[in-house]
């Protein structure tokens, strides 16, 4: 691809990136922020110390969860229309359309639901604070080895495909994601905060709600520019209208 190009997809990207973010931002609003309110709720009921509220509720989660969520949704879709221009014709003989939703596909597994499985989201009141910076490290690294392993698996299954087939080679790359995931899920640190009296239902609730974000996140990405991309790349014939061509009044 040319620069322009590039620049264009990644303008596209930023756009779709905002659009999706508005679509997650509708499902925190109405999916995420009762769970957390009643996390917020709970841990007032059962904790002794009063803190002073900096920032008030109403703000987080209006203003404040706008603004997190649209600059996420924006700089996410930056990165992955530009990972887009390199995938693009490297992964199959898929269209603009079909390849941004793989992308975006693989982009939720890799980025959020594997870390997730090992790492699950936690409403505020579940937590030590002396362990966010662990804790922290932690998520972050489960998300680099998985977006590392899959860009590995990936080049995996192309090398061995002229050898094994398609089919053959994505279940062999699958398989070898799978297994190295399995590895670092049993090697890195187990973390469990959960009071033992905080609410099953609520915990479950909460992380659903947050997985159902993300993919809202994902899946509106992938449909918004795979069809801005398909524009840019296959643009549509204009009719043109032969010169001298009237058009008759009929009456």
């Amino acid at each position: 691809m040319n620069s322009a190009t590039v620049r264009n997809l990644l303008v596209r990207g930023m756009l779709a990136g905002l659009g999706a973010g508005v679509l997650a931002l509708i499902a925190a609003y109405f999916l995420g922020e009762p769970n957390v309110d009643s996390a917020i709720s709970f841990e007032g009921h059962h904790s002794h110390e009063h803190e002073v509220e900096v920032v008030s509720r109403s703000l987080q989660s209006t203003a404040g969860l706008a603004t997190g969520v649209l600059v996420y949704g924006v700089a996410f879709g930056g990165i992955a229309a530009l990972a887009y221009c390199f995938v693009l014709g490297r992964v199959g003989r898929f269209g603009p359309r079909a390849t941004a939703l793989l992308l975006s596909g693989t982009a939720l597994l890799a980025v959020y639901v594997v870390p997730f499985l090992k790492y699950p989201a936690n409403p505020p009141s579940v937590g030590d604070p002396d362990t966010i910076g662990k804790r922290t490290t932690l998520y972050f690294l489960m998300m680099l080895l998985s977006v590392l392993l899959a860009i590995a698996t990936t080049l995996l299954g192309k090398r061995l495909a002229p050898r094994l087939g398609n089919w053959y080679a994505t279940l062999v790359a699958v398989a070898a994601f799978a297994l190295a995931i399995g590895l670092a899920y049993a090697f890195l640190p187990v973390i469990n905060e959960v009071p033992d009296h905080f609410p099953a239902t609520l915990l479950w609730r909460f992380r659903l709600s947050a997985l159902a974000i993300q993919t809202v996140l994902w899946t509106g990405f992938g449909l918004l520019f795979g069809e801005l991309a398909d524009r840019l790349l296959n643009p549509r014939p204009t009719a043109e209208r032969p010169s001298g061509q009237t058009v008759a009044a009929s009456h």
